[in-house]
């Protein structure tokens, strides 16, 4: 499928589910199934992208998304009344993660915004734990037609979708003498889509605003700062130990696709038993969301 087509299903069905979530007093159940489908389809269309870049975790997590989206349209149909009321939810949660995702990847200014902002707040924290001037140079679009850099790029700056994603944007970081890192920063690395996901689950609970807001303003920075913090570090590796490798990988690709990675969920999962102590609605509905795989918890 190709990804002008594959982005547009993906936007279908993630407006079909915002439509059901805001019209959830009236009828919606086949809108919201349509809505799953094509959600699914979409990011399981991502997975190609995944695997060419050989990130076989998002790979494998992408592909599993279709069967997922598919049980959920299935189940609609065949919940409970007090399963439809987390059904529901989920429905927000992945139309409100998706759109504002949607929106920074395939609106060329938010992506490049995005990534310098991180960018910028890694090489400064790293020059200040270690003493080195770090800085963030050229921004390199990786068009069609090949790399240019953002100042010389003639495309459409506020709407694509021939090769936006993660890897369309790269700002690359170099020593104050000029002398390259040989590290990138793309989408991938601003956590964006840990981001949008809190956003999102967040967002929709039947919860007074001031209350979603205190969460919202708690779990952002948080994951802001984790991830500056592990960006930092797979640089400070890469730039320490330069001769490292292992199974043919060096410490930066290792690092990055394996370590940083089980990290990162880990450092979610902690985040979101926060959350569930702060906001037990929401691990009410991720508890009955969990029951056709788990069993309904029995209470003594």
């Amino acid at each position: 499928m190709e990804s002008t087509t594959g982005t547009l299903i993906g936007a279908i069905g993630m407006g079909l589910l915002a439509l059901s979530w805001l019209a959830r007093n009236r009828p919606t159940l086949r809108v919201a199934q349509i809505g799953w489908v094509c959600v699914g389809l979409y990011f399981f269309n991502q997975s190609w992208v995944y695997l060419g870049h050989d990130d076989i975790i998002l790979t494998v997590m992408c592909a599993l998304t279709l069967p997922l989206s598919v049980a959920m349209a299935w189940w609609e149909d065949k919940a409970t009344e007090r399963q439809k009321s987390a059904i529901l939810w989920a429905r927000g949660t992945v139309a409100f993660a998706g759109g504002p995702y949607l929106l920074i990847a395939y609106v060329p200014y938010l992506s490049v915004v995005a990534i310098w902002f991180v960018a910028t707040q890694s090489a400064w924290f790293l020059g200040f734990s270690t003493g080195q001037e770090i800085e963030v140079g050229t921004t390199w679009v990786n068009a069609n037609s090949g790399r240019v850099s953002w100042e010389n790029w003639d495309g459409n700056r506020w709407f694509s979708t021939d090769f936006t994603g993660e890897y369309a944007f790269q700002s690359e970081l170099m020593l104050a003498d000029g002398t390259m890192i040989g590290i990138n920063f793309v989408l991938a690395c601003t956590a964006l889509q840990s981001m949008v996901l809190f956003i999102g689950a967040i967002s929709v609970l039947d919860l007074p605003w001031k209350k979603r807001l205190r969460a919202l303003l708690l779990v952002l920075p948080l994951i802001h700062a984790l991830n500056v913090f592990r960006n930092a570090g797979l640089i400070w590796m890469h730039m320490t130990y330069t001769q490292w490798d292992l199974w043919g990988l060096s410490v930066f690709e290792f690092g990055h696709t394996y370590i940083a990675r089980f990290v990162s969920l880990f450092a979610m999962f902690l985040i979101a038993l926060i959350m569930f102590e702060i906001l037990p609605s929401m691990h009410r509905n991720i508890m009955s969301l969990s029951e056709p795989v788990f069993g309904k918890k029995q209470r003594t």
